[in-house]
């Protein structure tokens, strides 16, 4: 299953590590670790921030996936299921049939 890794380094263990040199070996090893499908890294809430899009074979994988962020940075960490477009397309008939049953009942609750 496709699934963004969101992946928060708090400030001060970021700059620790950015002064020290380690930031980007880390990060670079933990990524051939992984091997993502895409990487992007950019400020979130004032943290600096890695979004990772990897394929998540089994769930027993989320430890060896989480932990080496946790040791090295400290970081928090976030999982969620993701789509490509090919997913969403795929998805098309089961969101059809979600409207056509469900929606009634929202707009009835709703009024």
């Amino acid at each position: 299953m496709r699934c963004l890794l969101k992946v928060s380094i708090p400030v001060g263990t970021g700059n620790a590590a950015i002064s020290d040199g380690s930031m980007p070996k880390t990060i670079e090893s933990i990524l051939a670790d992984l091997k993502p499908e895409a990487a992007y890294f950019a400020e979130d809430n004032g943290k600096r921030t890695g979004f990772i899009f990897f394929d998540l074979k089994d769930t027993s994988q989320i430890p060896a996936v989480a932990e080496p962020w946790f040791l090295a940075f400290d970081a928090h960490i976030e999982f969620h299921p993701a789509m490509n477009l090919e997913d969403l397309k795929k998805a098309t008939p089961g969101i059809e049939k979600a409207v056509k049953n469900y929606r009634r009942i929202a707009h009835a609750q709703a009024a």
